[in-house]
């Protein structure tokens, strides 16, 4: 049991203006692991306050001098990532073996990567007479998710630290732990103060204030298109910049020559990752309607193959999802689709056997085509929906039929065919015959999935402005 009674503001732990707790609940258990403070407006007046005193100096560092700091941050999160993998463990339920990757070294692998990437921003050049120069972007209003805890607090706070802002963070309070040992970090490391402060709380109370309060120059979120209608809504007010990462419903485009069982095995794994809490999950598996049979077979025996249970068991492959609303909303998507018609191959709305207590549910595989819901709305959890096409451009007309542009993948038995196909997709990330996604190439989306990209020196560069002189 961990009980978080403090706020990181100004460099110091203090006590919080809100006299309540929020409980972080175990998804496998269905017990509190935590609590931490429910925060109120005057929290993050304070801290946008102490982040907006320390911009000018922190804005006129050197990169050299941020370099080091982000590297510094990298090594002790490197130091601190067992912990971290079973803080997130404990809150979000991922198989242990499984997060030790994809949130504990991918974290730190993030910190360095931004290291890396800054010193390629071009910040000034001559253009004519005039020298056009890149500044930060100002006090930075962060928000993250509860899926990828750590990982988005670093790709966030870790690439406005390297432009040049300071950051108020407002960690996700269904996944908090990470934050709050972020700010540990970022302690550590020695950050001047106020350059990182840590507010906590729910979104309507501390996220709002966030937004509008009027020392934030910029706000960054991941997170729902819900949450990031209200951030746009709200800092449209004040006319700031917004940076939204949200979310997709992204295909699978599975070509005639394409490697059949390697496409649908590895897309399953991308749309299974973290229970299919992932905003970029290849969820439709588009495929040739000549090899649907053998293209079920294969999903249904790969979604079958994955062992549910305790996260810290090496058997364990899929965890529960988030929360108890999380499952709810999930099973509400499946039997939805069943009163749609579309067929369902595996799975299904019941709770798993022998799994009576935690969040779980099962691996399920659907066939039908674009229109249900199941195959339009983003679900955030096991469920994929394999569409069958008629030849390539029909594939590419279902795959771009969707309000989402986030991410996406071709198959093809030739990867300079598949690349060159790529460009028909409208989506902001495209993987190719299973090609491993690039920490130090953009990420982001078009469409409903959000507005500026993360990642390497694009994602710094999010938190910049041109200025012209001259």
């Amino acid at each position: 049991m961990s009980e978080r009674d403090q706020i990181f503001i100004n460099g110091k732990w203090v006590p919080s203006a809100g006299t309540e707790v929020i409980e972080v609940i175990n998804p496998v258990t269905e017990e509190r692991v935590a609590t931490i403070p429910a925060g109120t407006a005057a929290d993050v007046d304070l801290a946008a306050r102490a982040a907006a005193e320390a911009f000018p100096a922190w804005s006129r560092t050197s990169v050299d001098e941020r370099v080091a700091f982000l590297r510094k941050l990298a090594d002790l999160t490197e130091e601190r990532a067992d912990e971290i993998t079973r803080a997130v463990v404990s809150e979000i339920g991922q198989p242990y073996a499984v997060a030790t990757q994809s949130q504990g070294a991918s974290a730190v692998e993030d910190l360095r990567s931004i290291a890396e990437s800054l010193p390629e921003i071009v910040w000034e050049e001559q253009v004519g007479h005039t020298v056009v120069a890149r500044e930060a972007a100002g006090v930075v209003g962060a928000i993250t998710p509860w899926n990828g805890p750590m990982r988005m607090i670093c790709m966030k706070a870790g690439a406005a630290i390297a432009a040049g802002c300071t950051v108020v963070l407002k960690g996700t309070e269904v996944a908090p732990l990470s934050s709050f040992i972020f700010a540990e970090i970022a302690e550590e490391a020695g950050l001047p103060d106020g350059v990182f402060n840590l507010v906590s709380g729910t979104g309507p109370e501390v996220g709002e204030a966030l937004v509008t309060h009027p020392l934030v120059d910029m706000v960054s979120l991941t997170g729902s298109v819900r949450a990031g209608r209200r951030v746009m809504e709200l800092a449209a007010r004040d006319v700031k910049k917004v940076a939204l990462e949200l979310g997709g419903k992204s295909a699978n485009v599975i070509l005639e020559d394409a490697d059949l069982v390697r496409a649908i095995e590895v897309g399953i794994e991308d749309a299974f990752r973290n229970s299919g809490q992932v905003c970029g999950g290849l969820s439709r598996v588009l495929v040739p309607r000549s090899r649907l049979a053998e293209a079920e077979a294969i999903a249904v025996r790969k979604a079958e193959s994955y062992v549910l249970g305790d996260p810290y068991d090496p058997a364990t492959t899929l965890g529960p999802v988030a929360n108890v609303h999380q499952r709810q909303r999930i099973r509400d998507y499946i039997r939805s689709g069943l009163d749609e018609g579309v067929r369902l191959l595996t799975g299904g709305p019941d709770a798993p056997e022998g799994l009576d207590r935690g969040f779980f549910v099962r691996p399920t595989v659907f066939c039908g085509d674009n229109t249900s819901r199941i195959a339009r709305e983003e679900i955030f959890g096991p469920v994929v929906v394999i569409i069958p096409f008629d030849s390539e451009e029909e594939a590419f007309e279902i795959a771009n039929d969707t309000q989402y542009g986030l991410a996406g993948a071709i198959w093809a038995g030739d990867d300079d065919r598949a690349r060159a196909l790529a460009r028909n997709l409208r989506t902001g990330r495209i993987r190719i015959n299973g090609s491993a996604v690039n920490q130090r190439a953009p990420h982001g989306g078009f469409k409903l999935s959000g507005i500026g990209r993360e990642f390497g020196r694009y994602g710094i560069e999010e938190f910049l402005e041109y200025k012209s002189i001259g």
